[in-house]
């Protein structure tokens, strides 16, 4: 004879999961195998290495400077601080922007030379093939 404890009828059958949770196991551990043999390992990452020897960059802005007037000549003349004559300043403006896209170039003078030099620069700087021309102020030179 059976006793029931709490007032209630036979007790109503229940699905027993442990089976089925055992079963989604393996199915997830299959599944996890296959995913891993057919899946590629990945990308070949290459990481930029830097150049064993740094390759000096073009200076790309090109500044004429006018400085200060030796005793009764004309003013030094520099272009990107390299001194150059008066008479070579169209050849090697045109050797400088001969392969050049950008044909700019500026120009930048000491307080005390006469803008005619200035005027000078401009037109032979036109001559030897720059485009365009700009006037820099002083304290931007600085600040290069």
């Amino acid at each position: 004879m059976a006793m029931s404890t709490a007032g209630g009828g036979a007790s109503a059958p229940q699905m027993n999961v442990t089976p089925l949770i055992d079963v989604l196991l393996v199915l997830i551990i299959i599944f996890m195998v296959i995913m891993a043999q057919s899946q590629e390992k990945g990308f070949k990452a290459e990481i930029p290495q830097p150049p064993a020897v740094m390759d000096a960059q073009p200076v790309r802005t090109i500044v004429i400077q006018l400085g200060e007037p030796k005793s009764g000549e004309k003013t030094v003349l520099k272009i990107n601080q390299q001194e150059v004559s008066w008479a070579h300043l169209k050849p090697r403006l045109a050797d400088i922007f001969k392969q050049r896209a950008e044909k700019i170039a500026f120009v930048q003078g000491e307080d005390s030379v006469d803008f005619g030099y200035v005027a000078d620069v401009i037109d032979t700087a036109r001559d030897a093939g720059v485009e365009r021309v700009g006037l820099l102020p002083k304290e931007m030179a600085s600040a290069r």
